[in-house]
């Protein structure tokens, strides 16, 4: 297993989530590094809520461009017109979705506050015994030795619009690798939301299966909401194709033009473009400068399993 730390080890890094047999892992509740509470109490909720207004979720910032050169997790993309290809188009280097389904309500924006400045990325709702669970990057919800602060979940988003509601955070988890070195190989992480209006999260949007230790260099779809040039983050943007072995970590990687803000947005298997419905397998994490039209993500093994795992109980 080759190792690397997020800024040591790579050129850039972009901005880049039923099928689960609970293992026995290193991430638990137990562990206080792995896990941040977060919204706990209804005040704290409609702090966070209040926060985020339409203006300030316009205004929020990729992370990636929140970095200094050496952090980035975004590479360069040349500036233009995103293209839009419909969705019956297999592979897809990138193009905004316009074929409706589960995916439409399931994935969503993610906005947070790193280091006092106000941030986005994306997630996936998916089935877990809380209803209430979110699957995304490592660096989504943990970057630079502290957890980010007024996380929200915002399924659906389409320019400033919320149809499903804004979804405070009531915990947020990562990986041991990732807490302990930002290791780019376990670049996993996840969030529990509290309830909006009496009901829980997947009860509202439905949520998509979640699968770990699948085989490797399957065809696979990724979508996020990207909001760095070419794309604005208004939309939701997806890619398609066979996938293969990433070159500078463990992980994954994809032809893709997604940009900055579309770090944690879900990577299916067996994804049906009917259905809108998948199983997440991985998640967008990062790019090289270099070679600006593919995306990695991390392989989901035992400690991605993991977190999932806690979370779902949490």
């Amino acid at each position: 297993m080759k190792r690397f730390r997020l800024r040591s080890a790579l050129l850039a890094t972009t901005c880049a989530v039923g099928l689960v047999v609970p293992l026995t892992g290193t991430a638990t509740a137990a562990n206080p590094s792995t896990v941040h509470e977060a919204a706990m109490t209804q005040a704290e909720q409609a702090k966070v809520t209040d926060f985020w207004t339409t203006e300030r979720m316009r205004s929020a910032v990729p992370i990636d461009r929140l970095l200094k050169p050496k952090q980035r997790l975004a590479g360069t993309v040349a500036a233009g017109k995103p293209t839009t290809v419909a969705p019956t188009a297999f592979p897809n280097g990138g193009g905004q979705w316009t074929g409706g389904g589960k995916i439409v309500s399931t994935e969503g924006r993610v906005f947070f506050t790193y280091q006092g400045r106000t941030a986005s990325c994306s997630g996936t709702a998916v089935t877990s015994t809380n209803e209430s669970t979110v699957i995304t990057a490592g660096h989504c919800v943990k970057l630079d030795g502290a957890f980010h602060t007024n996380w929200v979940f915002v399924p659906a988003y389409n320019n400033g619009s919320t149809p499903y509601g804004t979804w405070t955070a009531k915990k947020t988890y990562a990986t041991p690798q990732w807490v302990a070195g930002e290791d780019i190989n376990y670049d996993v992480g996840a969030a529990v939301v509290n309830p909006l209006n009496g009901q829980s999260l997947t009860d509202v949007v439905g949520g998509q299966g979640i699968a770990f230790n699948q085989a490797r260099g399957q065809n696979m779809y990724a979508f996020g909401y990207p909001a760095a040039a070419p794309y604005d983050g208004s939309k939701l943007i997806y890619c398609s194709g066979s996938t293969f072995n990433a070159f500078i970590s463990d992980g994954i990687g994809m032809t893709c033009d997604m940009t900055g803000g579309s770090s944690g947005g879900g990577w299916f298997l067996r994804f049906s473009e009917a259905t809108g419905a998948g199983i997440v397998n991985s998640v967008n994490s990062y790019k090289i400068n270099f070679i600006p039209t593919w995306m990695f993500g991390p392989y989901f093994g035992t400690d991605a399993q993991n977190v999932y795992t806690t979370a779902q109980a949490g």
